[in-house]
């Protein structure tokens, strides 16, 4: 006989499953229990290469209080019920809204988006796990706080809890966002709430504005892992400078990366260059601009002088660099001449300035982000090929040119061995670099789903055995990606999981943790 669900936790049967909500919907209401598959679909698609029943959830549920979390997990230990927590689920590039394992409950706190806290001369934040970007910054503006934030590409749509925890970054001064969280309120397994570091002491008013508290630091066990719920998230906001000029520079040929890197790095280090700079490819601003149809058809990856035709079409350099300088304008003519002498010395760069960019869609979109401002132009990227596929596969390297040269040749080899583009960029940190890979294809064609999953299966063994390895990774792929950093870092998370969800009702799965 059918279930008469689209889905059933692992070994946990339909009758069991049916009691288990039954005290769902008295803990957080009939309403807030979602399990039909017009409710479920918006937990269902993906953008990966595997069919969506894999990722299919039992059911979802919509709290809005600590005490309904600590009801729900309550609930989950006593019928062995896992769930799979989201803020906003806007994750795209790294498995959306769908649990890692079909069967999986997904709660959903994007209806717990209460600004708590901001504070415009300590310059922080408090705020709820479903808070967005778009939220957090009206509310900034409406008040007139001289205050930005540092936000992702997705920034409107995506929230500071969701994001800092996955360990994403942004594009300001504060782009490094885990490095400027301050302080979490985590509802435990068991149903207990921890406050880290100075939110622990009763009466204090210090919790978002020092780290650490006393004893061992424990926020950051609560970030890419499955220890707890945080309900509460503290962040730092960077002070509005009194003056900011984004620019671009931009170079023709492929191994000018080389020169590129080790002209940033000293910059970087030494504090001239305040923000995380984007090398971006062609390819990968090219979408903000121009359709792949226009320059190429059929199978197999776009040629070079396709990528050259866009960069001629459309102003683009093979590499465009994109970087801010922040502060007073004395400051800034200061450091622009540093800027200007390091990068003229080749005589390769093309260097432009907001001015000279004038109303380039590409520019606009890099500078928005470089000040903290709403914009979704990175989806663009998703209309490239058409079909809607994509995983972004995110290794790390030391900021060397040498490492950026062979990091991209290595990733262009493999796309190209399955007839894929080479979409990238590398955002150089301080001293080390994300190189961020966006793998495309069109979930429509079952040959080129199948394509997308070898490549990216490949980039992760090759790289991997290369010593690069991945920060942050899709949801089909992370088992496969922890087995990478080796047995001992997963027996460590293994036996913090066992101590702190000994049924593991949380998130299974997550970061290859069970």
């Amino acid at each position: 006989m059918a279930s008469k669900f689209i889905a059933l936790p692992k070994g946990v049967s339909e009758k069991t499953f049916t009691a288990a909500l039954a005290e769902f919907r008295r803990a957080v209401g009939q309403d807030s229990v979602l399990v039909t598959a017009e409710q479920l679909a918006p937990y269902i698609k993906t953008m990966m290469p595997v069919p969506d029943a894999d990722h299919t959830p039992s059911a979802a549920l919509l709290a809005t209080t600590v005490e309904q979390i600590q009801k729900i997990v309550g609930i989950c230990n006593k019928y062995k019920v896992p769930i799979w927590m989201i803020s906003t689920g806007r994750n795209f590039g790294y498995g959306s809204a769908a649990p890692a394992e079909r069967g999986q409950v997904v709660l959903d706190l994007k209806r717990m988006n209460r600004i708590l806290e901001v504070d415009p001369d300590l310059c922080f934040a408090l705020v709820e796990p479903g808070v967005t970007y778009k939220q957090l910054y009206d509310y900034i503006q409406e008040h007139k706080y001289p205050l930005w934030l540092s936000v992702p590409a997705p920034s409107a749509i995506a929230g500071p809890t969701g994001n800092t925890l996955d360990r994403g970054v942004g594009y300001t001064p504060y782009g490094e966002h885990f490095l400027f969280a301050c302080g979490m309120e985590v509802v435990l397994a068991n149903g207990e709430v921890l406050r880290t570091g100075m939110g622990s002491l009763p009466k204090s008013n210090t919790w978002q504005v020092f780290k650490w508290g006393y004893g061992p630091y424990l926020d950051g066990i609560f970030t890419q892992s499955n220890y707890g719920i945080v309900t509460k998230f503290g962040f730092w906001l960077m002070p509005a400078p009194p003056a900011f000029k984004p620019f671009v520079i931009q170079y023709e040929q492929e191994d000018d990366i080389v020169e590129i890197v080790e002209t940033i790095r000293p910059l970087r280090i030494g504090g001239v260059i305040p923000n995380a700079v984007v090398i971006a490819h062609a390819l990968y601003e090219a979408p903000t601009k121009a359709r792949r149809s226009d320059y190429v058809t059929g199978p197999g990856a776009i040629s070079d002088e396709a990528v050259r035709q866009i960069m001629k079409d459309h102003k683009l350099g093979v590499w465009n660099v994109y970087a801010a300088l922040y502060g007073t304008p004395e400051q800034i003519e200061v450091n622009w001449k540093i800027v200007t002498a390091a990068f003229g010395k080749s005589g390769k760069a093309k260097i432009l300035t907001e001015q000279e960019a004038g109303e380039d869609p590409a520019f606009q979109y890099r500078a928005a982000l470089m000040r903290g401002d709403m914009t979704l132009k990175e989806f663009a990227l998703y209309n490239w090929r058409g079909g809607g596929g994509s995983m972004w596969f995110a290794p790390v390297s030391q900021a060397r040119g040498s490492e950026t040269l062979k990091q991209m040749a290595m990733a262009k080899r493999i796309l190209t061995k399955y007839g894929l583009d080479y979409s990238g960029e590398f955002i150089v940190g301080m001293r080390d670099m994300h190189h961020i890979v966006d793998v495309l294809y069109d979930r429509t064609d079952p040959a080129m789903m199948k394509a997308a999953y070898q490549c990216f299966d490949e980039l992760i063994t090759q790289f991997s055995a290369e010593g690069y390895g991945t920060y942050r990774v899709n949801t089909v792929f992370m088992d496969k990606v922890a087995q990478t950093y080796g047995p001992v870092q997963r027996h460590v998370h293994k036996t913090l999981k066992k101590a702190l969800d000994p049924n593991g009702i949380l998130a299974p799965g997550k970061s290859g943790i069970r």
